[in-house]
């Protein structure tokens, strides 16, 4: 099995949204042959609490505008490992201590990565160009 359109669809929505709100370490695994209710796992890194919560909040925000419906929500009262089931496409958006403790990656380091394209950000130059 693999990815579907529509899931890897709600991944680049969902890459784009955490990217946005300065999630950094994105890392999307298929993960549809061992579990085969999911496609995709989507990871993520926040630097502190609110912007765990930011980020777990824009990307919740952009798929539904998209169409596509939360199906459940875990962690959001502390913000240190927020997951966002939306079916296909399930999203961790971690705190950095929770990523490196969890080590989700290692985990399911058989599984393959599925590639995440991200807009190009401006380079900031330096005062005076």
């Amino acid at each position: 099995m693999s990815p579907t359109p529509t899931s890897l669809e709600m991944l680049q929505l969902a890459a784009e949204a955490a990217d946005a709100k300065g999630g950094d370490d994105l890392v999307a695994l298929d993960v549809s042959e061992p579990l085969p209710l999911v496609d995709i796992f989507l990871l993520v890194t926040g630097r502190n609490e609110r912007n765990v919560a930011a980020i777990a909040d824009e990307i919740e925000d952009k798929l539904h505008e998209a169409g596509h419906k939360r199906l459940r929500r875990e962690g959001r009262q502390e913000s240190r490992w927020i997951l966002l089931d939306f079916g296909d496409l399930v999203v961790h958006v971690f705190h950095q201590e929770e990523r490196a403790f969890y080590a989700l990656e290692r985990l399911w380091k058989d599984c393959p990565v599925v590639p995440v394209t991200l807009p190009e950000r401006p380079v900031l130059g330096t005062p005076g160009e």
